[in-house]
C-alpha cells in the first residue's frame, strides 16, 4: 500500500494515538499498586483473568455490578478537580456488591472524552486505583475511547464495571430470616456521595457562591471541595460480619435515597421503621435543604442524609456488629427497626 500525499490521518480526525499510549504507561503503575491474591492486574492484554482458587473461594457464585457518577462530575470538570471521581466510581460498584454479601475482586473503568488530556485522565485513574485499594480489589484493566464531536472541550464521562465472588450459603439478603423487630444499623456517610448532584448543582446555583467560596457547612474547604468529598467505601470493615454471617440485609443508599433503597433488601410484609431523631442531618444536608427549600420527603428519597449504608440484623448480634463496626472507626449506629407492613 503506497503513500497518499494528501492522505488523513487519524490525528487530523482529532484522535492521538501516542495520547493513549502515554496515558497507558501512566497507569500501569497505579494498576500494579492494587494486585491482590487472584489477580495480577497486568494491562496490555485483551481481558483479564481471576484465579477463584487462589482469593480463597471453594462455592463461589459470581456478582456482577456497573455504575457511574452522575453529573458529580461536572463539578469535578468545572473546577479541574479529577481526583476524587475515581473513587467514587470504584464506591458505587463496590458497595452494591456488598448488597449481596459479596466481596469485590476485580475492576474495570470506561473513560470517554472527546480530547483526551492526559493529565486529567490519570489524576482520574489515580483516584480509580485509590478506591481499589481501599476496597480490596484488582484494578484489572479499562477503555480509554477518545471521540472528538461526541464531548464538548474537556468534558468526559466514565463507567465501572466490578466482579465479586460470595460462597454460596452467604448470599443476602436472608428474607426468609428476617423478623419484625431486627436492627437497622446506619453507616454513616461523607456527604451526599454520587447522588443527587443535578439538583446539588441547582442548589449551588441558586445560592449565587462560587464553586471556590468557602463551603457555608464545613469550615477550611471551598465548596467544590467540600461537595467532591468521595464516596465512602465500607468493604474492609463490613466484610468481615457478612463472611460471619451476621448480617441478614443491606442497603446501599444511592438515588433513591432512604425512602427507595431499603425495601430492595427487606423481605415481603415488613417495612424500615426509622427513627429519624436517632442521627443528626450532616451539615451539608441542611444547607441543601435551606437553599433548596428542599421537603424532607424529598430530601430522604433524593440523598442518603447522612446514612450510606443500612445494615439488617438480629438483635441477638447487634452488639458484636455494633462494636466491631465503631472499633474498626466506622461510624455505626442505630437507625430504626423492621416492623410489620
Amino acid at each position: 500500500m503506497s503513500d497518499r500525499p494528501n492522505g488523513l490521518t487519524y490525528a487530523q480526525a482529532g484522535v492521538d494515538i501516542d495520547a493513549g499510549a502515554a496515558l497507558v504507561e501512566r497507569i500501569k503503575p497505579l494498576a500494579k499498586s492494587t494486585r491482590r491474591p487472584g489477580a495480577e492486574a497486568s494491562l496490555g492484554g485483551f481481558g483479564a483473568l481471576f484465579d477463584l482458587k487462589a482469593a480463597g473461594y471453594d462455592d463461589p457464585l459470581l456478582v456482577t455490578t456497573t455504575d457511574g457518577v452522575g453529573t458529580k462530575l461536572k463539578v469535578a470538570i468545572e473546577t479541574g478537580i479529577h481526583d476524587t471521581v475515581g473513587i467514587d466510581l470504584v464506591a458505587m460498584c463496590v458497595n452494591d456488591l456488598l448488597a449481596q454479601g459479596a466481596e469485590p475482586l476485580m475492576f474495570l473503568d470506561y473513560y470517554a472524552t472527546g480530547k483526551l488530556d492526559v493529565e486529567a485522565a490519570a489524576a482520574v485513574v489515580a483516584g480509580i486505583a485509590e478506591g481499589c485499594r481501599q476496597a480490596g480489589c484488582a484494578l484489572v484493566g479499562g477503555e480509554t475511547a477518545e471521540m472528538p464531536g461526541m464531548y464538548a472541550d474537556g468534558d468526559y464521562d466514565m463507567a465501572g464495571f466490578c466482579v465479586g465472588a460470595v460462597d454460596r450459603d452467604k448470599v443476602i439478603p436472608k428474607m426468609t430470616d428476617q423478623k419484625v423487630g431486627d436492627i437497622l444499623i446506619g453507616l454513616g456517610s461523607s456527604g451526599p456521595h454520587s447522588n443527587g448532584y443535578s439538583l446539588v448543582r441547582r442548589i449551588v446555583e441558586r445560592s449565587g457562591l462560587a464553586w471556590g467560596a468557602p463551603a457555608p457547612f464545613e469550615a477550611g474547604k471551598s465548596l467544590a471541595e467540600a461537595l467532591l468529598a468521595p464516596t465512602r467505601i465500607y468493604v474492609k470493615n463490613v466484610l468481615p460480619h457478612l463472611k460471619a454471617g451476621r448480617i441478614k440485609g443491606l442497603a446501599h443508599i444511592t438515588g433513591g435515597g432512604l425512602i427507595e433503597n431499603p425495601p430492595r433488601a427487606i423481605a415481603d410484609g415488613l417495612v424500615a421503621n426509622f427513627d429519624w431523631n436517632a442521627w443528626a442531618l450532616p451539615p451539608v444536608f441542611a444547607w441543601l435543604q435551606e437553599v433548596g427549600g428542599v421537603s424532607d420527603h424529598e430530601l430522604r428519597r433524593t440523598f442518603n442524609c447522612g446514612v450510606g449504608l443500612m445494615l439488617i440484623v438480629d438483635p441477638h448480634d447487634l452488639p458484636e456488629v455494633l462494636e466491631g463496626l465503631v472499633r474498626a472507626d466506622e461510624d455505626a449506629f442505630v437507625i430504626g427497626e423492621l416492623a410489620a407492613a
